[in-house]
């Protein structure tokens, strides 16, 4: 590669904000906005809200259904990144989701529980676009999943919710 040390670090930057974006349009409910991290044709694994191998269409379709009506918390830190060439990278995020689920609809991870706190790393790959960084694969690779009991304390309901368009 024959990128300057201040544009590996850019672009580095770059990936860590989309990964930001990623979890929060998550968080948030933010499907269209979502949809437009992903390259169109990014592959996916290890997710209970689409099968391996799923187009981006299926994965927005599967999470935003299995989602709509789940508090889900999405924790990203300490990624590893390598740039494999000037416009790919690969990188490992090590993460926490907290997912509560509606009582009527136990999560499939843990049926006898109203959520759980999950615990792994997502492996990545990313291509650099005309206009930015997108994913090309995901896989979420679970280490740990702990249930919440069923007489865990409902959502607290009148918190400020985030604001979609504060950046």
């Amino acid at each position: 590669m024959t990128i300057s040390h201040a544009e590996h670090l850019y672009d580095l930057e770059q990936i860590k904000q989309l990964k930001a974006r990623y979890c929060r349009f998550v968080d948030t409910k933010q499907w269209s906005r979502l949809t437009n991290l992903f390259a169109p044709d990014t592959r996916f694994d290890g997710f209970g809200s689409a099968p391996t191998g799923a187009t981006v269409a299926d994965f927005i379709a599967g999470i935003s259904q299995r989602l709509a009506h789940v508090v889900s918390i999405h924790h990203c830190h300490t990624p590893e990144i390598t740039l494999t060439s000037e416009t790919t990278a690969r990188g490992i995020w090590p993460m926490v989701d907290y997912l509560q689920f509606p009582p009527d609809q136990p999560p499939r991870e843990a049926p006898d529980s109203i959520g759980f706190v999950g615990w792994g790393y997502y492996e990545e790959e990313y291509r650099k676009v005309d206009d930015g960084w997108r994913f090309t694969f995901l896989r979420l690779a679970r280490q740990r999943i702990d249930p919440l009991p069923k007489g865990y304390p409902p959502v607290r309901q009148g918190f400020l919710p985030p604001t979609p368009d504060w950046l």
